[in-house]
């Protein structure tokens, strides 16, 4: 479980931008960062996105429209925002959203090549239908 490591400043101010989807997020250190929300999504902390272990990382495609509909603290060290999407898993802690901030450059660009690398795409339009549940082809016979 992210924590919060004692070295890590703390947020004084924390606000959603609907219109541009951006979270603004002030530390008492002085810094500040403006995160857009499909950057958030895509570097989700949950399991779902980042797996259990290095390697088991889940390319997320297809998130370049999402919204934070809803947004609520956990204890006095994390956020747990709701996406437009469903997701609702991942806890942001001070830390990992401080480190998101000063790293945003390059996670992004890594994100983008990696995107590039294994032919995904941030539209969602163009993202192939979800596989049928249930667990039969789909055919009836």
């Amino acid at each position: 479980m992210a924590g919060l490591d004692r070295n890590t400043p703390i947020p004084t101010e924390i606000t959603v931008h609907r219109k541009s989807r951006r979270l603004e997020i002030a530390f008492d250190d002085g810094s500040r960062f403006e995160l857009p929300f499909e950057f958030l999504r895509v570097y989700s902390p949950s399991a779902e996105v980042r797996g259990h272990g290095p390697g088991q990382e889940t390319l997320q495609q297809g998130k370049r429209d999402v919204d934070i509909v809803d947004i609520s603290p956990v204890g006095n060290y994390a956020i747990k925002p709701v996406f437009s999407d469903g997701h609702d898993s991942g806890l942001y802690s001070w830390d990992y959203l401080y480190g998101l901030g000063r790293e945003q450059e390059a996670l992004w660009a890594a994100y983008l090549e990696r995107l590039e690398h294994e032919g995904g795409t941030r539209d969602p339009a163009l993202l192939p239908p979800p596989a049928p549940k249930g667990g039969g082809c789909g055919h009836h016979h």
